[in-house]
């Protein structure tokens, strides 16, 4: 008898910590999305995550230019971005 109450209560704790696990799961697959850009010039897609915006970071402090959003730039200048990327390619080879 002594053990129903403490099956209740773990039932209950169960009960609000599956949204909890929902939630984060949900927000993690979000995270997970990849968007690939396509390259007209070089007739390829690139992956944008992570390590591509790291690279057009860097382009834009090498260029001495203000960051913006990638999607946000004029066809001309995201084309200046992929021939530079083409030019400084990643080193380990995950293209």
């Amino acid at each position: 008898m002594r053990k129903l109450p403490f099956l209740g209560s773990f039932a209950m704790a169960a009960a609000l910590a599956v949204p909890a696990i929902i939630a984060t799961a949900t927000l993690q697959a979000q995270r997970a999305v990849v968007v690939r850009v396509y390259d007209r010039d070089h007739k390829d897609y690139h992956h944008w995550d992570g390590r591509e915006d790291r690279a057009y970071r860097g382009y834009m402090v090498e260029q001495r230019r203000d960051y913006r959003i990638f999607r946000r730039l004029k066809r001309p200048e995201q084309r200046l971005y992929w021939k530079w990327r083409h030019e400084h390619p990643d080193h380990d080879n995950r293209r």
